[in-house]
């Protein structure tokens, strides 16, 4: 049996860490592309085993250098290629949009420029997101939905989605984007607000401080579990012909849900009052603080609502989310008082 080789971009995240166990479960190669760093830290891969990460190769380099890029696929037969690389933080987009924007459609250009010069019958997953629909034309999002992307970040996502799109239509390539909504985990980076809830959660039970600071708690999300979204990515990359999907769970719930089921999971209570920037959220057990607002947070330009439609993907893929919300919450929380040490 003929062992498929694969590249991963950007395989030191969340999306990177979960779809390297799962390739290796499945018997490929694995080769990742992390950006070098003085510590040559390798992020969430080094919560691999030791016997993963022996068969894991690591090409040091950065997705915004063309001639690197280009090295990288021509002298490397590769049978499919994932690209999370990006900047993907998105109030950093308004504060550096440039970066973001090297980044996000430098990166995916040079990517896809090497493939059709140098290795056309590669397969290329791009991670495209939910926040290219911004302020969404349709309460439910499928993939014909206008998008109307409300960030620098969303922006950047959009023009490489389209990238991928006229690269497959143009050359017969096998491009496929991957329009992911909302997914979580344990592996999610610190500064996103999720993970912030879940760590801040787990520090004020164990008593390392007394509250959370967070931004629009009304923005609501549609949340799935990480694991389950990037095995929905393989399977794009196994059909006969490439197409492009989005990948959710049809469910939505605000920050300040989100933010009550993680207190919830500790046995906390919270209670709100006041409103506006001069709300708090008040442990009802002993009247203390726990969550404040902090007007600094607020996006210039908010994305109040995301819902997907994965119609496409089950019928076509039989891809289907399984973790339910509460639960998704749950593990998050539970990870980091473990990790303090409080179970």
């Amino acid at each position: 049996m003929t062992v498929k080789r694969a590249l991963i971009t950007g395989i030191t995240g969340q999306d990177g860490y979960y779809l390297t166990r799962f390739l290796l479960e499945k018997g490929y190669q694995v080769e990742g592309l992390a950006r070098r760093n003085a510590r040559q830290s390798l992020g969430t891969l080094d919560y691999l085993s030791s016997e993963q990460r022996k068969k894991v190769a690591i090409h040091w380099g950065d997705i915004t250098d063309s001639v690197f890029i280009a090295q990288l696929i021509r002298e490397n037969s590769y049978d499919e290629v994932y690209h999370f690389a990006a900047q993907s933080f998105v109030p950093q987009s308004f504060t550096n949009p440039y970066f973001t924007y090297q980044v996000n459609i430098g990166g995916t250009l040079h990517l896809v420029n090497a493939i059709r010069d140098y290795s056309p019958k590669t397969r290329l997953y791009f991670a495209a997101t939910s926040e290219m629909y911004g302020l969404a034309k349709q309460a439910l999002q499928n993939e014909e939905t206008p998008f109307h992307p409300r960030s620098p970040y969303g922006v950047s996502k959009l023009a490489a989605f389209w990238t991928v799109k006229n690269y497959r239509e143009s050359y017969g390539l096998f491009f496929v984007n991957g329009i992911l909504f909302n997914h979580e985990s344990e592996m999610r980076g610190p500064e996103f607000v999720t993970q912030k809830i879940a760590t801040g959660v787990a520090e004020v039970m164990a008593g390392k401080r007394a509250h959370i600071s967070l931004g629009n708690l009304e923005a609501k999300r549609d949340w799935g579990y990480a694991p389950e979204y990037v095995e929905g990515a393989w399977r794009m990359l196994q059909q006969a012909a490439p197409d492009d999907f989005v990948l959710a769970t049809g469910e939505q719930h605000s920050i300040r849900e989100f933010v009550e089921v993680a207190f919830a999971s500790v046995k906390m209570k919270i209670e709100w009052r006041g409103t506006g920037v001069e709300e708090e959220g008040v442990n009802t057990a002993d009247g203390k603080v726990i969550v404040k607002i902090d007007s600094e947070l607020y996006r210039p330009a908010e994305v109040p609502l995301l819902l997907g439609d994965a119609t496409k993907a089950r019928e076509v893929l039989g891809w289907a989310p399984v973790t339910a919300f509460s639960a998704l919450v749950d593990k998050m929380v539970k990870y980091q008082c473990t990790r303090m040490g409080h179970e």
